[in-house]
């Protein structure tokens, strides 16, 4: 059969090849209308409604005991409008608990950076679409770090929008006051367009970003050799900038460490608020680290708040002074590399927690974080992060895309 005549492949075939298929996820959306995303393709977290099918949430049970949507999520409604085509949805971590992209009942979609390590969750499906090529751009989520700790891992851009400013209706949720719409791309400048199309105008000061704020107790969660490899791009984001200032972003609140927990308290809470119900009734079957922490949120739920909130207030206050307008943090996205799929429970908890006390930070916060590749350790990827005063997504977008082409790989 000559080229001519061949038939066209199946768009989600790529998905499949590169373990990031959702179970259902093999349709494929047409653009209802032209705009800035005309030609691109694009693939969605199976926590998306994608209208006729069943939002899997990444759980067989889950699947089995909910309808199909009626409707299009709004993110999809609006990607599909601006020109982009859908090719299918993603595998996610269960109900998008984990960091690590490893789904028990689904497998490990591919880290094509790194095809020995794990993807980073729980947005793994959708990174791993990006990173190997089978779409342009890709629809994740991100409550703890599941956009930006994927994007990290598999060397691609990723972005977390301030809190409530991306419209996430149809939207399976995790945790309320954490949840944001996020997405990936292989460049920042695609990072940028999609961002035209999903994110309202920036509100208050659109003064160009002149300082740059650089967190001690943040960089010294970063492996020293990620430390190292990041610090070139560090310098050249600075120097682009404008100067930086040394500092110890919560020494005199408990530390990141006491972020953390703070964070994963409250968030624990709103998972149990949000999914206990369902839990207790359907029993579904979690691996064993989902089912873990499940149980823990549930413990969590029955514990009064011991200052966890009043402490979130705090760090938002300081954090949108210290950003004020022209203000940008810089931190590494995770504190290693991507560790390997054969890792300890140990290693992964350590994994975890380090990487934890760095996404916190924006997400207790509630604050813009987009993540750039920006160097290698043993071959694998990292990523440096800029932060934001909440609501300056697009300039950050815009900045992202300035400095990518002298601080990336």
């Amino acid at each position: 059969m000559n080229q001519a005549t061949a038939p066209i492949p199946e768009p989600w075939k790529r998905l499949r090849d590169l373990g990031a298929l959702a179970p259902g996820g093999d349709f494929a959306l047409e653009p209802t209308g032209a705009g800035p995303l005309n030609g691109l393709t694009f693939a969605v977290k199976d926590l998306y409604d994608i209208a006729g099918r069943v939002t899997g949430g990444g759980n067989p049970d889950w699947l089995r005991t909910h309808q199909p949507a009626k409707v299009h999520a709004a993110s999809v409604t609006r990607l599909l409008a601006a020109g982009a085509r859908a090719i299918g949805k993603t595998v996610t971590d269960e109900l998008a608990f984990s960091l690590n992209g490893q789904n028990f009942h689904y497998g490990t979609p591919r880290n094509s950076a790194a095809p020995d390590r794990i993807p980073g969750g729980s947005s793994s499906g959708s990174a791993a679409a990006v990173a190997g090529g089978a779409c342009d751009f890709a629809l994740g989520t991100d409550t703890g770090g599941s956009v930006r700790i994927p994007a990290a891992l598999n060397g691609i851009f990723g972005i977390r929008p301030s809190h409530g400013t991306v419209d996430d209706r149809g939207v399976m949720a995790l945790a309320r006051s954490h949840d944001t719409v996020g997405w990936f791309a292989r460049s920042a400048d695609l990072l940028a367009r999609v961002g035209g199309v999903l994110l309202p105008p920036d509100g208050g000061e659109d003064a160009p970003f002149g300082e740059v704020y650089l967190a001690r107790d943040a960089w010294a969660l970063a492996d020293p050799a990620v430390a190292a490899a990041l610090a070139p791009a560090r310098e050249k984001a600075i120097s682009a900038i404008g100067p930086a200032i040394d500092m110890t972003l919560a020494a005199d609140c408990g530390g990141l460490s006491a972020w953390r927990t703070a964070f994963r308290f409250l968030q624990m809470r709103e998972i149990w608020a949000e999914h206990g119900a369902w839990i207790e009734c359907e029993k579904p079957r979690f691996g064993p680290e989902i089912a873990e922490r499940f149980a823990m949120s549930k413990e969590a739920a029955a514990r009064t708040d011991s200052g966890e909130a009043e402490l979130r207030r705090t760090i938002t206050r300081r954090l949108d002074d210290m950003l004020s307008a022209d203000g940008i943090l810089i931190v590494p996205t995770a504190a290693d590399i991507a560790p390997l799929k054969s890792m300890s429970a140990a290693d992964s908890a350590g994994f975890r927690d380090r990487t934890l006390s760095l996404t916190c930070i924006a997400g207790l916060a509630r604050l813009p974080q987009v993540t750039l590749p920006a160097g290698l350790v043993q071959g694998a990827p990292v990523g440096l992060s800029l932060i934001a005063r909440h609501g300056r997504d697009r300039a950050l977008l815009a900045l992202a895309a300035r400095l990518a082409p002298e601080v990336c790989l």
